[in-house]
């Protein structure tokens, strides 16, 4: 729960302030809500079949749109995307498309035989039972042309939430009495409270569905928001095959001395033609401010293999990995957010507070990774906030204004 800040300097909400990964559609009812919210926008995650049309419905609405003038953000920016702790109702009809083709996927037998192959342990007549429970799995090219369907409806939308969980473990099917007593205004499909099955998802199939929408965010350019529990060396990794032959170039030493002494030779130009020179070289991945206004280079819309920009979200591994993902021949700018749910009330906070410490400035997103809109998710962005600005030695003000500009690079380009 945030913590009351009446003893602190006021916020400063007029800059802007951005939550990078929520879910309020998880509660509908508290969608009415955001018109009334003091943050500036809501990056709004849908993770599974009940939540994708519900985002797409808030993000068109006039709840979503910004009751200011045409120069302001929107208050919603939706992602749509599939998150790993519902891969299992995903059949990979991509890149295993010979295994799936004996049995109808809707049918006990096609069901009974997906189930099997994506979900561990999968060994006894008990198992059957819990798998004939599961929903009728969903083609993954299915999956992928309804996503990009709603990307292109949207023309600033991400992907996400997408990802890997290697502890995950699915819940236990409904028992009548159950969903008898369940909260009817919540959105269906997570877990509600229900104790926890024996049963993961297989990893090969996780990679799998995260590979497919990561290529899809390629092909759009579009930013994704990543999930990740106990897996980012697989999440490396399967990153790292797609950038494979895409990497951005360092200057060696040698370049870099002729570059400065180019700059020498050239040091009566005038800045307006430094400046110029400097927007022909820079490459199409440059952090440049995100202006409505602003024309793009046709290279901006080419499709890559890749997403053009991707953020881990509620990072919560430790500092040693940060260097592979900020290499400078990454080609992807990545991005790390932040949550006070998830980052700071656990043990490992001691392990976020050298994280956030170690970041660049320019890569640290803030997040309320909250299942409903309103009064709570402001106080706890308010919180991650300030405590983001107090472990980096930021004034409130500048602090604010930085995670606002790294927000809309994020989104934006």
């Amino acid at each position: 729960m945030a913590t009351s800040h009446h003893d602190e300097a006021p916020f400063p909400w007029s800059l802007g302030v951005f939550d990078a990964h929520c879910h309020p559609t998880d509660t509908m009812t508290s969608i009415a809500d955001i018109p009334h919210m003091k943050a500036t926008t809501l990056t709004i995650m849908a993770t599974r079949g009940e939540d994708q049309d519900l985002v797409h419905q808030v993000a068109s609405s006039d709840l979503g749109r910004s009751d200011q003038d045409s120069n302001q953000a929107e208050r919603v920016v939706p992602c749509f995307g599939w998150h790993p702790w519902f891969s299992h109702q995903i059949m990979d009809d991509i890149t295993s498309p010979s295994g799936i083709q004996d049995h109808d996927p809707s049918s006990p037998e096609g069901k009974l035989a997906h189930y099997k192959r994506v979900l561990t342990p999968a060994k006894t007549k008990e198992d059957e039972t819990f798998f004939l429970a599961l929903p009728d799995p969903k083609p993954l090219s299915t999956l992928i042309s309804e996503t990009k369907a709603r990307l292109t409806a949207h023309p600033h939308a991400l992907v996400g939430e997408i990802g890997l969980d290697r502890a995950f473990r699915l819940p236990k099917i409904w028992l009548p009495h159950q969903l008898e007593g369940r909260d009817a205004s919540l959105t269906p499909g997570s877990r509600e409270g229900r104790t926890l099955s024996p049963y993961r998802v297989q990893m090969n199939h996780q990679k799998a569905l995260f590979k497919a929408q990561l290529k899809l965010a390629g092909e759009m350019r579009r930013a994704v928001s990543v999930h990740s529990v106990q897996a980012h060396g697989a999440i490396f990794e399967v990153l790292q095959e797609l950038w494979k032959g895409h990497e951005r170039k360092v200057p060696s030493r040698r370049e870099r001395k002729r570059r400065g002494s180019a700059a020498m030779a050239h040091a009566h130009e005038s800045d307006a033609e430094l400046d110029k020179k400097e927007d022909d070289e820079r490459p199409s991945s440059s952090h440049s401010t995100f202006s409505t206004s602003s024309p793009s280079s046709p290279r901006d819309h080419e499709p890559l293999p890749f997403p053009p920009r991707i953020c881990m979200h509620s990072y919560s591994g430790p500092v040693e990995p940060l260097n592979q993902f900020l290499r400078p021949t990454v080609p992807s700018d990545i991005y790390f957010s932040f949550s006070s749910v998830i980052n700071f009330t656990n043990p490992s906070s001691e392990k976020v507070v050298e994280v956030i410490k170690a970041l660049p400035g320019d890569r640290i997103l803030i997040e309320s990774d909250l299942h409903c809109a309103g009064r709570q998710m402001d106080d706890l962005l308010e919180e991650i906030a300030r405590k983001v600005c107090e472990l980096r030695g930021w004034e409130l003000d500048e602090g604010v204004k930085r995670l606002a500009e790294n927000w809309r690079r994020f989104v934006f380009g």
